[in-house]
């Protein structure tokens, strides 16, 4: 979506609404972190993310791969900037033709700074001297797809601190087709509105963002207005330098002064902010809470989906999406992002000759062996696996190997029930409770237009021992109202659906729409997860050596147990597929039993007692003596 057209939508709405820059870390592992904390600060609701392009164009590869990423995977319409430094007009239309391929539509348009080794900026060899000439390039070749920005400098720029000559070069670039400005950071608001109403009498008219840069600490505050040479109230100085040794009155103050100057913003006639971040999240989210902005019951996140939708090319009509991958959406989206079904938004069939092997798509765990090991720990029986499941559902870790991303609040309404199941040796991962008609805009399980209602059927999704496994398809299938798919890492599809159609899990009804169902469960895509869900097993047991008890353990879970999901079609039924569980658990032998090497792992072979109803115990040898060994 454009730029433009976000701030036509909020300007119209009445609602100011808000943007964050980012910066491309320089290692690795800042990357990884950057996106983990760009996904946890969509909830914020920015309307758009911006990527810069590093000063001397350094960075130039991974912002366009940042770019990517954020749209196709993470779902965040995305803005990247491009720079004349050190760019050529090959590398311009090479940058410009990888934006335009990730199905990025917002262009920032700058001149850029000087690399490190010149004093003063040139334009590189066939290249672009002045953003203008640029702005003039992006249009001519690619027409309206981007929307351009531009560069405002209400205190001046580093090499020219003429007020008058920079309106001037900022009316050459809007009338050359730049459609929004961004300014450089400042915390002068009486300023800001003198420079706003001189813009606006140069004819001026497209919007103009204000880039406000957060508090964290009292150095790099500092630090941040002297390089930009930005002007600081002496109130401001007055008022931060009694704490300024300590960083969390600072920041307390800070968000206080910060929230001051987006209120006088907005009462000046600017309705969006930009919000400088420096890839931190928390004094940018406390300033948003001043402003009381930030997601709350009274001011809950409004997403238009259960899930983020992807912002990729051909997929942003997708509305459609496997119940399967509701904790892995970029291991969906990797795997699906060159299906020929897109883009007309409907989960494809097995048909497409693009239904590719799981092979071929990096959907495995991420991390080091030791970095795994320090987040999971070591468990050396099943009972320590039940335990890490159980540390999920209490949010002392915030992630499986199932699942990349925290609870949500959602799983509060039916977390005992999940705990309840983890202890007793079924491993869930992956629900969702049943739901009524809700409104669409309740804080917990709303999504979609306003003024609709939103309903949700009951699903378990487990990891279930061989020997509990027959007991409990006879307690489903005492109900008729439960369906489920069933399957080992090696075995074929159990299932008791009358047909191979979707079965729609979540859905919404709107004023004027048809039913919007978004959330599906079928065996095509079930199959499809079933191997990812066991490789992630598997890689996990394989972060430890090949004769530890951790390793055979969870080789032991992979390799043995069934991978379940239940769904109770009846959507106001809130507790019949938690109660089919009653009886059933594993006796507390088998959760306290290290295995060992010599245990068999082959086909649904179990060596271990498993309890009965009653509390006695059973040895067993296959499905049939599992069955008799259960209540």
């Amino acid at each position: 979506m454009l730029i433009k057209d976000m701030l036509a939508e909020a300007e119209a709405s009445g609602q100011p609404s808000f943007s964050f820059e980012y910066f491309p870390p320089k290692t690795a592992q800042g990357v990884q972190n950057l996106y983990d904390r760009m996904e946890r600060m969509y909830s914020f609701g920015p309307k758009f993310i911006d990527i810069t392009w590093g000063a001397g164009g350094q960075s130039a590869d991974l912002t366009l791969e940042m770019v990517l990423q954020a749209q196709n995977l993470y779902g965040l319409e995305t803005c990247m900037h491009l720079t004349c430094t050190d760019m050529g007009r090959e590398k311009v239309n090479e940058a410009l033709d990888k934006a335009y391929k990730a199905g990025c539509t917002n262009i920032l348009a700058l001149r850029g700074d000087p690399p490190r080794d010149q004093e003063k900026w040139t334009a590189t060899e066939d290249g672009y001297q002045y953003a203008r000439d640029l702005v003039r390039h992006i249009r001519k070749a690619y027409g309206d797809h981007f929307d351009i920005g531009v560069a405002g400098y209400p205190e001046g720029c580093d090499d020219n601190k003429d007020e008058e000559q920079l309106l001037d070069h900022l009316k050459e670039k809007v009338d050359e087709g730049a459609s929004f400005i961004v300014t450089q950071m400042f915390y002068d608001a009486d300023n800001f509105v003198r420079w706003v109403r001189k813009v606006r009498e140069r004819g001026i008219t497209v919007p103009i963002l204000p880039g406000i840069m957060p508090i964290a600490t009292y150095a790099s505050f500092l630090r941040r207005a002297n390089h930009m040479q930005c002007k600081i109230p002496q109130e401001w100085l007055d008022r931060l330098e009694p704490v300024k040794n300590d960083d969390l009155a600072v920041r307390e103050m800070g968000k206080t002064l910060v929230a001051d100057l987006c209120r006088k913003l907005l009462a000046n006639g600017i309705f969006h902010l930009h919000f400088y971040t420096m890839n931190l999240a928390q004094a940018t989210r406390m300033v948003l809470e001043e402003l009381n902005w930030a997601p709350s019951a009274e001011r809950p996140f409004k997403q238009a989906l259960p899930w983020k939708p992807s912002k990729g090319p051909g997929r942003r009509t997708e509305d459609v999406r496997p119940i399967f991958w509701r904790n892995r959406t970029k291991a969906y989206v990797a795997r699906t992002q060159d299906w020929d079904e897109f883009p007309n938004g409907r989960w494809g069939d097995s048909r497409s000759p693009a239904f590719g092997q799981l092979d071929a798509y990096g959907v495995g765990l991420t991390g080091s062996n030791e970095a795994i090991r320090k987040k999971w720990g070591e468990p050396s029986s099943v009972g320590d696996v039940a335990n890490l499941f159980c540390r999920y559902l209490n949010k002392e870790i915030d992630s499986l190997p199932w699942s990349e991303s925290p609870l949500t609040s959602e799983t509060d309404t039916i977390k005992d029930e999940l705990y309840s199941l983890n202890k007793r040796g079924f491993f869930t991962i992956n629900s969702q409770p049943a739901v009524d008609g809700v409104k669409s805009s309740d804080p917990v399980f709303g999504w979609g237009p306003s003024n609709g209602y939103v309903y949700q059927k009951s699903y378990l999704e487990i990891l279930v021992h061989p020997a509990l496994f027959p007991k409990l398809l006879e307690r489903i299938g005492q109900h008729s109202e439960l369906t489920y798919y069933a399957v080992t890492k090696a075995g074929e599809l159990q299932s008791n659906t009358p047909n191979e159609g979707p079965n729609a899990v979540t859905w919404g009804v709107f004023p004027g729409k048809e039913i919007v169902q978004p959330t599906i469960v079928e065996s095509v895509s079930f199959l499809a997860w079933r191997d990812e869900a066991f490789q992630l097993g598997m890689d996990w047991a394989h972060c430890f050596d090949a004769s530890s008890p951790s390793r055979q353990v969870i080789e032991t879970i992979m390799k043995v147990w069934s991978l379940v999901n239940i769904v109770n079609n009846d959507f106001h039924d809130r507790t019949t597929i938690f109660e089919i569980f009653k009886g059933l658990e594993l006796d507390q032998d088998i959760l306290d039993k290290q295995v060992t090497g010599g245990s068999p792992l082959n086909g649904n072979h179990v060596s271990e007692p498993v309890a009965n109803g009653n509390g006695a115990t059973n040895g067993t040898n296959g499905a049939a003596q599992a069955a008799a060994a259960t209540s």
